[in-house]
């Protein structure tokens, strides 16, 4: 992609995570240059080692809460941990990169005159008293809960992003990422296509919380990282906030049975308690998506699972 006859400088914030080590490969195979800044609070330079010798990568250890100099043409604004294992760890970092970097970030991209874009969460809907969830729906969320700090961080986030475009002009897009999972998922993170795929290469009981109806909609990373793009280069009236996810539900207990087949062995199944304000359905209505994007998922959930066992074969 070029911009006045050069490479497009694009920032991707959270650059070593899982979406952004996917997203900086993506844009370096479409012709880009790109900045990667994180601070490997969850992120890992492992993620993106094989794109360090690329001439046309830049990697800076920054936290993003702190204002950023550089010079670029577009910002994607990736920086938060995403699971509640690592949101949780240390709550009110999680909200000061949500709100001072959204800060921070949109004071970056007002000086420069770039679009940015705020990768949101499908966590601003909260534990959903409306299935499916379009962008419309505004959310049951609790504010005082231990899931508070990204949920409500998120959500302030979105706020300043709007304000941001009604007050200076901003041109500003919104995703609401869903579930995502892929190689490069951290082993640890807590979410449920890893934990239970790990669990089953170690043999281990896995483990579900409540009964396991609840439903997710996975998303595998390649579709959610073009997702990101198309959203990025819709026409400039676009702000969103624009779903972006799997609108197929599958049940936790499905899930569980489909891991274990491709893993193999006789992994037994064990219930927990559901954790505090841990929604029972999450899937996206994403027919914004798909007519303003033309964009919607193509890799079935059988086929991600496969690749991303194969992964956690080869690292764990």
């Amino acid at each position: 992609m070029q911009k006045s006859g050069r490479k497009t400088r694009s920032l991707v914030t959270g650059g070593a995570g899982f979406i952004g080590s996917h997203l900086c490969e993506r844009l370096i195979e479409r012709g880009n240059e790109v900045v990667c800044v994180d601070n490997y609070f969850t992120g890992a330079k492992a993620n993106i080692a094989h794109l360090i010798d690329d001439p046309y990568f830049e990697l800076i250890r920054h936290d993003v809460t702190f204002p950023l100099y550089i010079e670029v043409d577009e910002i994607y604004n990736l920086a938060c941990p995403a699971s509640p294992v690592h949101y949780q760890r240390d709550p009110v970092q999680t909200t000061k990169t949500s709100v001072h970097g959204a800060i921070n970030i949109l004071g970056l991209a007002k000086r420069l005159k770039v679009r940015v874009l705020q990768a949101s969460t499908s966590e601003v809907y909260g534990d959903p008293e409306v299935h499916p969830q379009t962008e419309d729906y505004q959310g049951n969320v609790n504010p005082v809960g231990p899931r508070a700090c990204y949920d409500e961080g998120k959500r302030c986030a979105e706020t300043l992003f709007f304000d941001y475009h009604r007050q200076h002009g901003l041109q500003i897009k919104v995703a609401r990422i869903f579930n995502t999972y892929g190689p490069r998922m951290m082993p640890d993170d807590g979410r449920v296509v890893s934990n239970f795929i790990v669990q089953a290469l170690h043999g281990e009981d896995i483990t579900i919380y409540g009964d396991g109806s609840q439903t997710r909609s996975f998303c595998y990373i390649d579709d959610m990282v073009a997702g990101l793009i198309r959203l990025m280069e819709s026409s400039g009236d676009e702000t969103g906030p624009v779903n972006l996810g799997n609108p197929v539900e599958t049940p936790i207990r499905d899930l569980a049975g489909q891991i274990t087949t491709l893993v193999g062995g006789g992994a037994s199944v064990v219930h927990q308690p559901l954790p505090a304000d841990d929604p029972l359905q999450r899937c996206p209505d994403i027919t914004r998506a798909r007519k303003l994007l033309e964009w919607e998922p193509t890799v079935a959930l059988g086929d991600g699972l496969a690749k991303t066992v194969a992964y956690f074969r080869d690292v764990l």
